[in-house]
């Protein structure tokens, strides 16, 4: 056994350098299909903390009637609560809101000025309603059109923060659909150069093979070198396309970061290399493995 597996590493090493351009094409359209997939991993992880902050800001504000109880409000404020859908709800008084907006316009003479020409207070006590997701706010809207909690309530701000999640999630599942699209066409491509990458080496040793066939080879020690080809092609690809993303993560860590407070893609490059590493390792020896796999097979059927 160790004998027919040294042979096969000798063989497969020998081929992977007799086909120089063939196996340097091969590596080069898996690195591509890798860098792809590379940059699936890197915008799942930038949309998800896009959308955590996004998150963070959309809520529902429920305004209640001017004459409605602050008892009321309060007990409206716990039955909110109890939903498995909340994750906080604040309340905030007319007076508080009142005082919130005079510190916000104390600049403004004019503003100030009417404010205080009033005579009373304009505005309505509210509740500030944060969900665990944003596709939960429709079932607390819901909740919210109850006839015993609608008589108190004067409007709910949910129709314009839902039209602006429903955009973003379009967004980005087209985005994440042409990522996908462009990492199987690339895997494709890939794995047809391999498959291609094979046959022509199986061609070139075509002599050798049918000695090695003549004397009663296995298998096993036929096609073994081959397929290790593939595996050496998808390593060295899953090595080169880290390294070519290394400096790309450096370069636009900075701006991501601008956009998305929180975010340090480099950070997440480093701390989690081994794991890429391995992903990228799949992936690319994957579609070696395989491609490697089928051109060897439909041969040994000739």
């Amino acid at each position: 056994m160790i004998t027919i597996i040294s042979r096969i590493f000798r063989y497969s090493l020998k081929n992977f350098w007799r086909n120089g351009w063939l196996t340097t094409v091969t590596i080069i359209i898996i690195t591509l299909a890798l860098l792809v997939f590379f940059g699936l991993i890197v915008f799942n992880v930038v949309t998800d903390q896009a959308i955590a902050s996004i998150q963070d800001k959309i809520d529902i504000s429920v305004y209640f009637k001017t004459n409605t109880p602050e008892d009321q409000i309060l007990n409206i404020k716990k039955s909110v609560e109890s939903l498995r859908e909340v994750k906080t709800v604040d309340y905030i008084s007319s007076d508080k809101a009142l005082e919130v907006f005079k510190a916000a316009h104390k600049d403004d003479v004019t503003i100030s000025q009417a404010v205080s020409e009033l005579g009373e207070n304009p505005l309505e006590s509210s509740l500030t309603i944060k969900a665990y997701s944003p596709s939960q706010y429709a079932s607390i809207a819901g909740y919210l059109e109850n006839p015993n909690l609608k008589q108190f309530i004067s409007s709910v701000s949910y129709a314009k923060n839902q039209v602006v999640i429903n955009r973003l999630n379009a967004i980005l599942k087209n985005i994440n659909r042409i990522g996908l699209g462009m990492t199987i066409t690339l895997s494709l491509i890939a794995g047809l150069v391999v498959f291609n990458t094979i046959r022509l080496a199986i061609y070139s040793n075509r002599e050798e093979i049918g000695v090695m066939r003549a004397v009663g080879a296995s298998n096993v020690l036929v096609r073994g070198p081959y397929v290790i080809e593939g595996i050496f092609a998808g390593l060295i690809a899953a090595v080169l396309s880290l390294i070519i993303a290394w400096p790309i993560i450096q370069f636009v860590s900075p701006y991501l970061s601008s956009f998305i407070p929180g975010l340090q893609i480099s950070n997440y490059f480093y701390s989690n290399i081994f794991s890429l590493l391995g992903y990228q390792g799949l992936f690319g020896v994957g579609i070696g493995v395989f491609s490697s796999f089928i051109a060897v097979r439909r041969y040994l059927k000739n």
